[in-house]
């Protein structure tokens, strides 16, 4: 079962200028920052210096709607009209596997479905419209 649906904003490294600027722009309040340098350690893939204070996940308030924002990870491609990514929260796993399942038929695996630290299962499909899914299970959300 879907739980929320909103728009997630990808920035080339400049969130936290993002942040204020929507903070000042449209009244957005901060609800959570959390950035690269904030993720637990891992030996096999250490955060390089310069990704630590980009935004891992913001989120944010503006009225009803959540925002919620991240910055791209060094090196990784930033296309400009890319910005824009719909994110879904469900409250279980086998939802996350069909919509996933569904919205990649014809598109593109972004990050295959996985385990994370914030989610039973997350992954990230480009669908065959050129739409960008991030698709979180949140199962705390369900009680």
């Amino acid at each position: 079962m879907i739980i929320k649906f909103h728009p997630y904003f990808v920035t080339n490294g400049n969130g936290q200028e993002a942040i204020k600027f929507y903070e000042d722009a449209v009244n957005a309040k901060v609800l959570n920052v959390q950035t690269f340098g904030d993720m637990p350690a891992n030996p096999a893939s250490p955060i390089p210096e310069e990704a630590k204070d980009r935004v891992l996940n913001a989120h944010l308030k503006i009225g009803d709607t959540d925002l919620m924002l991240s910055d791209t990870f060094p090196g990784q491609t930033h296309i400009t009209g890319s910005q824009v990514n719909v994110a879904i929260t469900v409250s279980d796993v086998e939802s996350s596997k069909d919509i996933f399942e569904k919205l990649q038929v014809g598109g593109t695996v972004e990050m295959p479905l996985q385990e994370t630290f914030w989610s039973p299962s997350y992954g990230q499909v480009t669908d065959k419209f050129g739409v960008t899914w991030q698709i979180s299970t949140d199962i705390a959300e369900n009680k």
